[in-house]
């Protein structure tokens, strides 16, 4: 029996399904694993990072950013490469490149080589998830496709569950450099098993790569991403970030014509006539900034400003992946009854309301507090996170589906770079900008100043400092509040009620599941 099954963009024709499925299923899993855990791995390791190599707050956030955008850059990829070399040599050749790019991490020597390498980590990483993805739904058998999907599921929810943890332990009582090391034996384990278990996938003619396409929206994005990464610090109306957002936005203009106009392109930007899945990328990208922004601010701060080791960092995150993984199932059954409309709107009003809760950051602030917001946040995010996608793919014909499925995952790519590297100079900026005003409250002649002392001004100093970080922090939570609750009003727009169960319908949305 064949089928056709979505691979990053298209469709094509599935080989026939192996009886024995188990075991291959578990292979991929490992590759999958290995991408999701790094994305959130890195996060408690930052303070450190920044410790040993120096720069700003949004300078050593490029660690995160370029990784999340180079993902998102390489997926539209993977439907050529996987038609041209085969679906398990890709799988095979991107771990090796995975584990290539984690040793160099491990071995870089300053900021700068760190997130180069980290590029060339996430090159490889970024097409692990699609094609892993394409493999399971090539090698299950139709019958198994929800018992495939729930063991695979538990990869996709464990490893930002453990990514935090784990690299706190390795950063506090072993050596940050490990979090990337760690990936070298996973990987040789993988591709040995891949080799012994993946049933084989033949090559097929493929279509000539849109080579245009894939320059100018790689371009485009990076040109905009370093202008809001280093606006705060170059100034927004200097020459170089004006040039970059120009030239940002013609190379994505470029790109749109491009796409229209060659036969084959590598994205089809149909999708974008269709406003529902259009509303639906909106809010996707909002609900992707304030995750991001979560993940990486928390164990920055709690670090940083709080002086809680590592380790005590991972665990405070843990408990909200885990809220959303109890979260996300239940979303699904009730997005079945009502549709996504009361979902994703009550889902982001509870993200915004725990987001201003963050806004009560501070030095003095407990660890229980922590972890209540992230949790009531998670519980919103659960809610909203897969009803949005869902209802914005399943509003697509079933030819756009496919292409749908590849931009929804670029959008969220694309957005936790952007909107991280925005956040990170808007926090940048605060802390100058509030460090200036406090310098300029304290007199050099004031007698109070000659009291304190050396030592005195020191811990004045300090503290100040820490004080800062907080404002700017919390400030940077409410932007991301407001911007929340914008998105929840977008969600007002989205589909009530359930889906016409016809045979399109199920064809849209069984991709998602």
């Amino acid at each position: 029996m064949t089928s056709s099954v979505a691979v990053a963009g298209r469709v094509t024709t599935a080989s026939p399904q192996r009886p024995h499925w188990l075991g291959p299923l578990l292979v991929l899993v490992v590759g999958m694993f290995m991408t999701i855990l790094d994305s959130s791995i890195i996060n408690v390791a930052i303070p450190t990072i920044q410790s040993e190599f120096g720069g700003s707050t949004s300078d050593v956030a490029w660690v995160s950013t370029a990784y999340s955008l180079v993902l998102g850059v390489v997926v539209p990829t993977t439907a050529w490469l996987g038609d041209r070399l085969g679906l398990d040599r890709v799988y095979c050749v991107s771990l090796v490149g995975f584990a290539a790019g984690s040793a160099l991490c491990g071995i870089s020597w300053s900021l700068g080589s760190l997130i180069a390498f980290r590029v060339i980590q996430a090159a490889a990483g970024g097409i692990l998830p699609v094609i892993t993805m394409t493999m399971v739904m090539r090698i299950v058998p139709p019958g198994k496709i929800g018992s495939a999907m729930g063991i695979y599921g538990i990869g996709m929810v464990a490893a930002p569950a453990i990514g935090p943890t784990l690299g706190g332990y390795l950063v506090e009582y072993v050596n940050w450099r490990l979090i990337f090391y760690i990936n070298v034996p996973v990987a040789i384990v993988g591709v040995v098993l891949a080799v012994l278990y993946l049933p084989k996938f033949t090559s097929r003619p493929t279509y000539p790569f849109d080579v245009l396409g894939f320059v100018t929206v790689a371009a485009g994005l990076v040109a905009l991403l370093l202008a809001f990464s280093e606006g705060g610090s170059w100034g927004w109306t200097s020459y170089p970030v004006i040039g970059l957002i120009a030239g940002g936005l013609l190379s994505l203009t470029l790109f749109v014509i491009i796409e229209f106009e060659v036969e084959h392109p590598l994205l089809d930007l149909k999708v974008f006539a269709c406003w529902p899945y259009l509303n639906s990328l909106l809010i996707i990208s909002v609900q992707t900034i304030g995750l991001f922004a979560t993940m990486f601010y928390i164990p920055l701060f709690v670090q940083s400003a709080m002086g809680l080791p590592a380790l005590d960092a991972g665990l405070l995150v843990l408990p909200q992946a885990l809220v959303m993984a109890l979260v996300a199932p239940i979303a699904r059954r009730v997005y079945d009854r009502i549709g996504p409309r009361w979902l994703v709107f009550t889902g982001l009003l509870i993200a915004a309301f725990a987001t201003h809760l963050m806004t009560g950051l501070n030095v003095n602030t407990s660890k229980a507090q922590i972890i209540t917001w992230t949790c009531i946040r998670s519980v919103g995010v659960g809610l909203a996170m897969m009803s949005v996608t869902a209802s914005g793919i399943s509003a697509l014909s079933p030819a756009l589906t496919t292409s749908g499925s590849a931009i929804n995952n670029v959008i969220q790519r694309v957005s936790s770079a952007l909107g991280l590297a925005a956040l990170s100079a808007l926090v940048t900026g605060q802390q100058a900008q509030l460090t200036a005003d406090r310098n300029g409250l304290v007199s050099a002649s004031d007698p109070q100043a000659a009291r304190l002392g050396l030592t005195g001004l020191y811990q004045l100093s300090k503290t100040s400092a820490l004080d800062v970080m907080a404002n700017a922090i919390t400030n940077m939570f409410m932007v991301t509040t407001w911007i929340t609750v914008l998105a929840a009003l977008l969600a007002l727009g989205l589909r009530s009620g359930p889906l016409e169960h016809d045979s399109e319908g199920h064809a849209a949305e069984a991709l998602l599941e």
